[in-house]
């Protein structure tokens, strides 16, 4: 399976509670479907104190569905669907709305 998404991609979230906020993709979970966006899907961690980790209440991301992610094309700097093309061999990303490759 071909994922639409890859490290450090520009992402808006376009459902849920954080609904047309942007960040910068940290980490993808392909089994799961879902990624980990900087600044997106933030809970709050109770941690007790132990060893040489603080106890405190601690900013935790978790990851939300790919589903729920929508690329955000470098050029034209628009939110767009991703289709594929295979140039001399190679399978490249397009921007579905201006038509450039994005890698």
């Amino acid at each position: 399976m071909a994922l639409k998404f890859k490290l450090k991609d520009k992402v808006k979230v376009i459902a849920g509670k954080d609904k047309g906020r942007e960040g910068d993709i940290e980490k993808i979970l392909p089994k799961e479907k879902k990624a980990i966006v900087s600044g997106i899907n933030i809970y709050k961690r109770h941690v007790k104190g132990g060893g040489e980790q603080k106890a405190g209440i601690y900013e935790v991301p978790r990851p939300i569905d790919l589903s729920k992610l929508m690329l955000i094309c470098p050029k034209c700097h628009k939110e767009t669907r991703v289709g594929f093309k295979i140039v001399d061999g190679k399978k490249y990303r397009f921007c579905k709305e201006c038509k450039s490759q994005i890698d």
